[in-house]
């Protein structure tokens, strides 16, 4: 096996290495292996103690170990369970040739079967941290066990072997520079050269020449441990080379020469090793359980455990001076993916290293800042979550390194807490112990969420958000789903206020929804969101991240809205924060486009109304969500989601469907929240009137407003209460859109005999700042208010101070306006003075034949009602209004407006009674006039009579003979032609009858036949009455008498 040259020492020219020739280096030990002594193991030859069991000190007792006996001897026949038993007796040695000294390491005891951990306490250059006396002034104490079990540890300490020569120094170095040069063909060569650069490792403290030697040439070592772990890794089983490799990074890691860390070349050589061990077939899977080595007859079964042993040996020297840990850092980064592996062997085998790791680390614990473990809270939760693995070995080995682990976090903590916050790690330590003297520890270490509980107290603000991340990547394994659901719960609980990153945590937990399918862990997950949410300091934080998620919501997020498990005093506070994240981009200038966080938010709130989870709060929040939903409708009017300011890249791999839009999604939401509040009468009422599609519709937004506000006071008057109370203070906040909708609301619920109570600033006060607003839909809010305001007799007295205001209105070209007025002042007609009642009949006068149907009705309605109204001390100077009235309202009677027509007969007959008069029959007459000639004659003769002298009632009736409407001027001709009959003769003839003639000639082209028939007709009376002589002035006989009587 050629191996190409790598590293940056000089070559040793042309040596090799020979197999037994080589010397070794001899230990101090009483019972050094040499002539006469007997020959040694396999087992010792392969792990190679250092120190003889004679020599070791008096060991302390080792730590609790709570798996059972039986359970650490099966070990051997697992998957990682190096149970570090003897290999049998009988077995035989390597055979050695005769003249070659052998350089012996001395080894334990045949007998040996304790535990690997290296309890170096008595090495010299390993001392007891600065700070071990303060842990006991601290009360840092032992973390309690279960009682010993018959299994102990009895490791050998590694003493102080004899200097070797430098003869023998230059030979080694020679054999390895050789290996550089050439290359590795059989094993007894490849053992060669690991035992003489494990054999020169020992020289290093001493040794100038080898530790330049070494140093120099770690690129080359590095490279040659990898090609010989590659070969040996198909059949490491059957062959002790790569037991050798562990042994001698274990021995060079002694004297700081670290082959595993440090560069990439290393690192690729630390994953190679731990595959070829991890990965390694399961001792049970086995087909033949004994083979027979190229060196002679060997047990598998105790070199497969050899094989763990050393490898377990490489890893604790790793971390046995390992001040600032980094070493653990690079060894868990190794061993992560293999304590994830679905492979239930290689899962053991990594959970019993790292567990080995662990309780070496914890044995000798000698911390110096700066530390750079930074994968605390990661190793807690993966170690938490491997003591619920369902393969019990797996969990017992779990449960090992977790004690330990729990040791070693007491020290790293005190070692780095801050002095200033002395006491809250005293808290921290006592409520450790306290909780772990309440529960059973097997119970304990079986209990992830129990771990959890104990670890978070020590775990900072990084820590905890690495715990949380690695929980929740717990959560996509079906094997540890359950134990990670149960961390999740309790880290939340425990330790929710302390997480900094919880819109990272809320992103995995979004993206982890989509990948689990169980219902149980699915609400765990939902459960753990509620907890963070219920948080005043994390709330804003969760929401806004909620609702950063395209819309409409997926099924996996809308389950999490609906399903939020929040404890009755936080869901208002949830419910009015989500409120407030709306309410805010209603703040938003009109020409912008609408937030993103606006549709969302709506969304979101429909989602929850359906979940009915925060119902409590839905019904104390009900006038707010209410309000904020018609306000948010009335800015969704025609727009789509490309009028919404969408952040970039929320959409990027689906379009937006073209059904959504924000209005559909705030039309959903108010529906849903009057169906959840009970509000049953009132959605009937909005489907019956059509009221959705009136709230839809810009021109209509506020008939529907005032749709739902008089449901909502018809049916539920304490609803409607609460919500007249927000908004007293809500009406002049906002954009117009907020504002029309608040006001629009409001003045409908005036009607309500609460409103009595207002007080007048917040009640008639801003009706009169609205009538002189320039927004005519304001002052058609504040006409409205008025008029429902009137209705209570104690406000009306109030009112009146805005008559003048009202009466202007009378003169709008806004139909609402007018007719808004006219109802006002019609309860107001009563209480006014004759001064401002003169002025309004005048107005309303002029109002008379409007082409607006309903203005025109309301007018006369109100002109009859100021005519009731008059006092009998002020008929005297009223009366020529009421006569300059009666030829339109007698005119009208005959409109085609059934509705005008009737009015017009009302209001005639009031004036009738005003001026004492008896109306003939025909008055009332529905028929058309030229249908009923006989009845148009009576009415003209009563009319001519009654006005003779008082009005030009046939210049008044003749100008209405160019009304738009042709029932009224076919009315007004035939009207002029019956009254030319009964007009006094001689001022006919003093004004002349050419004016009305002219008017009738132009009627002769009328195109309405029936118009050109009355026209001529009228035309022949009057000029008829023109020919005609004056009668004779006749005398009465009486005089005529007396004329004949003589002188």
């Amino acid at each position: 096996m050629p191996l190409p040259y790598r590293g940056r020492g000089p070559r040793l020219a042309g040596s090799r290495a020979v197999a037994t020739s080589l010397p070794r280096a001899t230990a101090s030990s009483p019972r050094r292996a040499g002539r006469g002594a007997p020959p040694l193991s396999q087992t010792q030859r392969l792990t190679r103690r250092r120190h003889s069991s004679e020599q070791v000190p008096p060991e302390p007792e080792p730590p609790a170990d709570f798996r059972s006996a039986k359970w650490l001897q099966e070990r051997a026949g697992g998957d990682a369970r190096a149970s570090r038993q003897a290999l049998p007796a009988g077995m035989s040695s390597r055979p050695r040739s005769p003249g070659q000294e052998e350089v012996v390491i001395p080894c334990a005891s045949d007998n040996d079967s304790g535990s690997v951990d290296l309890q170096l306490t008595n090495l010299e250059d390993i001392k007891e941290g600065p700070n071990s006396s303060e842990f006991t002034d601290l009360d840092i104490s032992d973390i309690p066990g279960p009682p010993p079990e018959s299994f102990s540890c009895s490791f050998r300490y590694p003493t102080h072997q004899e200097p070797l020569s430098q003869a023998i120094i230059e030979k080694l170095i020679q054999s390895i520079q050789a290996v550089f040069n050439g290359e590795l063909k059989g094993e007894l060569e490849k053992l060669t050269f690991l035992r003489s650069l494990s054999s020169l490792s020992q020289t290093l403290s001493y040794d100038e020449t080898a530790e330049s030697f070494i140093h120099s040439h770690i690129a080359n070592i590095v490279h040659i441990l990898n090609v010989l772990v590659q070969e040996e890794a198909s059949h490491s089983l059957f062959s002790p080379v790569c037991q050798e490799v562990f042994v001698t990074i274990t021995d060079l890691s002694y004297q700081d020469v670290h082959l595993l860390f440090g560069s990439e070349d290393r690192a690729e050589l630390f994953c190679l090793i731990n595959k070829s061990v991890i990965t390694l077939p399961s001792m049970r899977n086995l087909t033949q359980p004994q083979e027979i080595m190229p060196n002679g007859p060997c047990n598998s079964e105790c070199l497969y455990r050899l094989t763990f042993q050393a490898f377990f040996e490489m890893l604790q020297s790793l971390v046995i001076k390992d001040p600032h840990l980094e070493n653990l850092d690079a060894i868990l980064k190794h061993m992560d993916p293999w304590l994830q592996s679905v492979e239930d062997h290689e899962r053991e085998r990594a959970t019993a290293s790292v567990a080995q790791v662990l309780k070496c680390l914890s044995s000798h614990l000698s911390l110096k800042p700066p530390l750079r473990f930074q994968r605390l809270g990661h190793l807690v939760a993966v170690m938490a979550l491997l003591c619920g693995d369902p393969v019990k070995e797996v969990a017992e080995e779990a449960a090992e390194g977790t004690h330990y682990l729990l040791h070693i976090t007491q020290r790293l903590k005190y070692i780095t807490h801050d002095k200033e916050n002395h006491q809250s790690l005293r808290r921290a330590l006592k409520k450790c112990r306290e909780f772990l003297e309440l529960c059973d520890i097997k119970q304990f270490y079986s209990c992830p969420f129990r771990i959890a509980q104990v670890f978070e107290v020590f775990l900072n603000s990084n820590e905890l958000c690495q715990f949380m991340m690695t929980t929740l990547d717990g959560l996509k394994n079906p094997r540890i789903q359950e134990s990670a659901g149960e961390l999740l719960i309790t880290l939340v609980k425990n330790a929710a206020s302390r997480f900094e990153t919880v819109p990272e945590i809320m992103g995995v937990i979004c993206a982890q929804l989509s990948v689990i399918s169980q219902p149980r862990i699915r609400q765990q997950i939902i459960n753990a969101v509620s907890l963070f949410i219920s948080m005043p300091k994390y709330t804003d934080i969760v929401l806004s991240h909620l609702l950063c998620h395209p819309i409409p919501y997926d099924r996996h997020l809308a389950e999490l809205w609906r399903s939020l498990e929040v404890k009755l005093p936080s869901t208002t506070w949830i419910l009015w924060r989500l409120l407030r994240k709306l309410q805010k981009c209603h703040n938003v200038p009109t020409q912008e486009k609408m937030p993103y966080e606006a549709v969302a938010a709506t969304d979101a709130l429909y989602e929850v109304f359906v979940g009915n989870r925060l119902q409590a709060a839905t019904f104390r929040l009900f006038p707010q969500l209410l309000m904020t939903l018609l306000i948010q409708i009335h800015h969704s009017i025609g727009l789509t989601m490309s009028d919404i300011a969408i952040p970039s890249g929320l959409y990027p791999e689906q379009e937006m469907s073209s059904e959504a839009t924000p209005l559909s999604f705030a039309i959903q939401a108010i529906k849903t929240l009057l169906l959840r509040t009970l509000c049953w009468q009132e959605f009937n009422i909005m489907e019956k009137n059509k009221g959705w599609t009136l709230l839809e519709r810009k021109d209509c937004h506020l008939q529907g407003v005032f749709l739902l506000a008089n449901a909502l006071r018809e049916k539920n008057h304490y609803l409607a209460r609460k919500v007249m109370y927000l908004l007293v203070p809500l009406l002049n906040r906002g954009n117009d859109e907020h504002k029309l909708t608040s006001a629009g609301f409001f003045v409908e619920l005036l009607q309500s005999p609460v409103a009595r109570r207002l007080p007048g600033i917040y009640s008639i006060a801003r009706l009169k700042d609205w009538l002189h607003h320039g927004n005519n839909l304001f002052r058609i809010l504040a006409l409205r208010g008025l008029h429902n305001l009137v209705r209570h007799q104690e406000m009306k007295e109030d009112i009146r101070s805005l008559l003048p205001c009202i009466l202007d209105s009378l003169c709008e070209t806004d139909e609402e306006i007018v007719l808004l007025a006219i109802q006002i002042l019609l309860r107001l007609v009563g209480t006014m003075d004759f001064t401002t009642l003169a002025a309004m009949m005048r107005t309303l006068y002029s109002l008379f034949g409007d082409v607006r149907p309903d203005v025109h009705r309301l007018s006369m309605v109100l002109f009859g009602a100021s005519i009731k109204s008059v006092k009998y001390s002020d008929k005297k100077n009223i009366e020529n209004q009421v006569l300059d009235s009666l030829v339109p309202l007698l005119l009208y009677s005959q409109d085609e407006n059934d509705a005008v027509a009737e009015e017009s007969r009302r209001v005639l007959t009031v004036c009738a009674q005003f001026l004492k008069w008896r109306l003939p029959q025909g008055v009332y007459c529905k028929e058309p006039w030229y249908i009923k000639p006989t009845e148009a004659r009576t009415v003209c003769k009563f009319f001519g009579k009654k006005c003779k002298g008082k009005i030009n009632i046939l210049a008044q009736t003749l100008m209405y003979s160019k009304n738009a409407k042709l029932p009224i001027r076919r009315s007004a001709v035939m009207f002029v032609g019956l009254l030319s009959k009964y007009t006094d003769r001689s001022e006919l003839r003093m004004k002349g009858t050419d004016w009305i003639e002219d008017d009738l000639r132009g009627l002769l082209q009328d195109p309405e036949p029936s118009l050109r028939v009355i026209a001529s007709q009228a035309l022949y009376q009057v000029q008829k009455v023109r020919a005609e002589p004056e009668p004779e002035q006749t005398v009465c006989w009486l005089r005529k008498l007396m004329g004949c009587l003589p002188t």
